[in-house]
């Protein structure tokens, strides 16, 4: 509208100066029509041609990404202290809150304590094949000697040198000697069996007692919460006393990072069609009137809630037309030393320029923005 003001008032003055000022031409109505046909053309033509070529918005606003501050905590757990205050600058590794660990503690210790008995019985496992496996040796020698004994009394028998009673004997003996055998392989087996059931190595019940030391750590470690990077907590509402845990699922604070903000632009459609990532564009931003700053477009989000249809039972309704939707392009601001803030939710306009249409095309737009620019000095009028 700025632009189409400008141009309008222009051709005016020029229209004034030829009928009027210099009288350079009679005015009639014929050069009227003649005036306004060729006035509504031009400004027609560069409408489109700063449209299309060098796109323009004042519905943008610098987005910064957040984390979501959320204990992972298991049971309900009070909140002891908190280290950050309202708006403070952390860096990463800085703690924020300090949760109640006594119980986390216990646990850990009850862990531990089972993870050693654990190993321990690893150990006598070990102990209990080494056990087995020498009573089947026993086993299997008091078999040999049995068996030796019966053939040597089934020798004797038949010539008299020895008694029936004597190899029966040993025959009963023979067959008790082999039942102990049996019964020693079967210790030796599952004796073997127990140490064999592992996980990568380690015994299974080693394997799952640290696991619950893991768990137990990870909570005790959960009990302190540090800053995940560089940023500062925007609305501190934590204080001591607070529980969390359980049935909480909710955060308790948002967390605003420094790193990698940008500046979000909506723009119509048809708009977009010459636009590409890479091609220079200059932000307005309303905290900083006078000022116009430089970066680059980083990605266009060619999607809408419109395109989105969500997954339910019913029917979608397509009988009511809605205006169309606008597409996001996600711009990247140059480093400038002037830009000591870059808060997140700050408005301001944006123009791309394609390159397209000319270089008058880039000087309107570009006196557009400054012209954005300095009325932030008197707008909004709220004296």
């Amino acid at each position: 509208m700025t632009i189409a003001l400008l141009i309008l008032g222009a051709y005016g003055i020029f229209a004034w100066l030829v009928f009027y000022k210099f009288k350079l031409l009679k005015f009639n109505v014929a050069w009227g029509v003649v005036t306004f046909w060729i006035g509504f053309h031009v400004l027609f033509l560069l409408v489109v041609f700063l449209r299309f070529f060098a796109p323009y918005t004042i519905d943008g606003h610098v987005i910064r990404q957040t984390i979501q501050i959320a204990p992972r905590l298991p049971h309900p757990t009070l909140l002891q202290e908190v280290f950050v205050t309202q708006n403070q600058p952390v860096k990463k590794g800085d703690k924020l809150y300090q949760f109640e660990s006594t119980l986390y503690d216990a646990q850990l210790a009850e862990a531990q304590a089972n993870l050693v008995e654990a190993q321990q019985n690893a150990l006598i496992l070990q102990e209990d094949v080494v056990l087995a496996q020498d009573q089947l040796a026993q086993a299997e020698a008091n078999e040999t000697f049995a068996a030796e004994q019966v053939k040597r009394y089934t020798d004797l028998v038949p010539k008299g040198g020895a008694r029936q009673e004597t190899l029966d004997q040993w025959t009963a003996q023979l067959a008790g000697a082999k039942a102990q055998v049996a019964e020693a392989e079967a210790n030796v087996t599952k004796a073997q069996l127990a140490v064999a059931a592992q996980i990568d190595g380690v015994n299974a019940q080693v394997a799952a007692a640290r696991a619950q030391v893991d768990q137990a750590q990870y909570y005790v470690d959960q009990t302190t919460i540090y800053a995940p990077e560089d940023g500062r907590i925007i609305s501190q509402q934590a204080r001591p006393g607070l529980v969390v845990g359980g049935f909480r699922i909710a955060s308790i604070a948002a967390f605003v990072a420094d790193a990698n903000p940008y500046f979000l632009g909506t723009f119509y459609q048809e708009h977009l069609k010459f636009v590409e990532p890479g091609q220079p564009v200059e932000v307005a931003l309303d905290i900083y009137p006078g000022q116009v700053f430089t970066g680059k477009v980083k990605a266009i989000w060619e999607g809408t809630g419109q395109g989105q249809i969500k997954p339910s039972g019913n029917v979608p309704n397509f009988l009511f037309m809605h205006p169309q939707g606008r597409f996001a392009v996600e711009i990247v601001m140059d480093e400038d030393p002037a830009l000591k803030r870059f808060p997140g939710g700050a408005h301001g306009a944006a123009a791309i320029y394609t390159g397209g249409g000319g270089e008058w095309v880039s000087v309107l737009r570009r006196v557009n923005m400054r012209l954005y620019s300095w009325v932030n000095f008197i707008i909004p009028f709220d004296v």
